[in-house]
């Protein structure tokens, strides 16, 4: 027993000097010891195993203060990215149900061969998108006539520099530009109220009739804008010290070299609202960008039609009989069912319009500023918004509407007034001529716009 007790007692013994050794000789080579690296309270990992080990049922997990994650207390950032996943799950589920109880309740209500646009509408369509442009080359003539002009009262100042002379040019410049904004008036209205007018009396179909109202619309804007941009051109190329303050970009064409067709029909086609004599362009044209935007195009489109005729067609035929007894219950209910597919609808046409028409037919003009959209899903206030979902229309109104009456000593309350009763009359045309529907709810609701933003 005494030889069994001394050589424990001796292994042990070397045990415990090998511990001391190395931990002697980790310190000599300037490693920190376990032990004392620790906060209080804590031991290595060797030793906290072997305590653990021991005494699991006396682990101090209550050691300090701390808040709930959801408490305004806490002090630790805290993610609701699951939230926003569980969210995205719900909603794809719901979607899922409503789809599964449409087509219990109805079927398949798709018809490719269905359609309900006669021939007629077919005909007056084409001829009016062929007709429309004209208004732009009558526009043409006009300012190349009043380039002409221009040309000629800038070589007569040059000969006399007197300022009777000077001043007599000036009121016959602005006698000739009245005229001309008479005939760049005239011309505007005349090919809105042909559009409208056959649209609204012999186009049957709503979606060709829209197409043939926008592209009027679209027209007549570009019109505006090329008049008034030539107007101004033309000022400053008579008063050279003005001239000196015009945008440096227009410098590599200069008025009037910037009048010609070819130049007329690049702004025609390109994707934009504002006339300048110069755009930033891009090196090169991507084709296969140009099929990847396209097909996103048609593919949208179809998404379109779909949504459409398989859900937003019946829910509006069952509405019909509700409204007519004034069932608010019912009509609340279908109005809300309404509104998802409407704003799935609207998503999905924003995105085909402004992210990949727009862009694709950017690429084939190469036309380089591209911001047709901001981040308006994020915006602070209705004001922020209507500024940043169509940026075309909103430049054309801040350049030709709003500014301009600003420059002449208006509010800026009567500036955005006009410029959403003008944007509210165009959303009428837009929409009630091809639905046949003038009630002017558009211009109500636009001016309520006002007040919110």
């Amino acid at each position: 027993m005494s030889v069994t007790a001394q050589a424990s007692a001796s292994s042990s013994d070397v045990r415990f000097h090998g511990v001391v050794s190395s931990s002697s000789s980790k310190a000599m080579n300037g490693s920190p010891r376990t032990e004392t690296s620790l906060p209080p309270g804590e031991a290595s990992g060797a030793t906290k195993g072997k305590r653990r080990s021991k005494y699991r049922h006396v682990a101090a997990y209550h050691s300090k203060l701390q808040h709930s994650s959801l408490s305004r207390e806490s002090n630790v950032p805290t993610s609701f990215l699951g939230f926003r996943n569980l969210m995205v799950i719900v909603l794809v589920a719901m979607n899922l149900r409503l789809i599964i109880e449409n087509f219990m309740k109805y079927g398949v209500l798709i018809c490719i061969r269905c359609h309900d646009y006669r021939k007629q509408d077919v005909v007056l369509g084409s001829m009016l998108f062929a007709l429309v442009p004209c208004q732009l080359f009558i526009a043409y003539i006009l300012e190349l006539a009043a380039a002409s002009r221009a040309k000629e009262t800038v070589g007569r100042n040059k000969k006399d520099k007197s300022a009777e002379q000077g001043e007599r040019e000036q009121r016959e410049f602005r006698t000739i530009w009245r005229f001309a904004l008479s005939f760049h008036i005239l011309n505007t209205l005349l090919n809105l109220a042909v559009t409208s007018y056959v649209v609204y009396y012999y186009v049957h179909h709503p979606g060709i009739g829209t197409l043939c109202e926008v592209h009027a619309i679209i027209v007549a804007l570009k019109n505006w804008s090329y008049a008034f941009t030539n107007r101004d051109l033309r000022e400053a190329m008579l008063n050279p010290p003005v001239e000196s303050a015009l945008p440096e970009i227009y410098s590599s064409c200069p008025y009037p070299r910037n009048v010609t067709l070819g130049n007329l029909v690049y702004f025609w086609l390109a994707p934009t609202l504002v006339y300048q004599p110069v755009y930033p362009r891009s090196p090169e044209i991507r084709w296969s960008f140009v099929g990847k935007r396209m097909f996103e195009f048609l593919s949208l489109s179809v998404f379109i039609w779909l949504l459409s005729a398989q859900y937003a067609a019946p829910v509006l035929r069952n509405s019909i009989d509700k409204i007519a007894v004034l069932d608010f219950a019912s009509i609340l209910e279908r109005v809300m069912k309404l509104s998802t597919i409407s704003l799935i609808i609207w998503l999905a046409g924003f995105f085909a319009i402004f992210q990949s028409f727009l862009n694709a037919l950017a690429e084939v003009m190469r036309f380089g500023d591209r911001e047709f959209y901001l981040d308006w899903w994020n915006s602070s206030s209705l004001g922020v918004y209507w500024r940043s979902w169509n940026r075309p229309v909103y430049l054309f109104m801040k350049r030709h509407v709003y500014s301009p009456l600003i420059g002449r000593g208006y509010s800026p309350l009567t500036a955005s007034t006009v410029v959403f009763v003008v944007s509210a009359l165009l959303h009428e045309l837009l929409v009630g001529i091809p639905t046949h529907n003038l009630i002017g709810n558009k211009n109500r609701a636009s001016l309520c716009m006002v007040v919110l933003s």
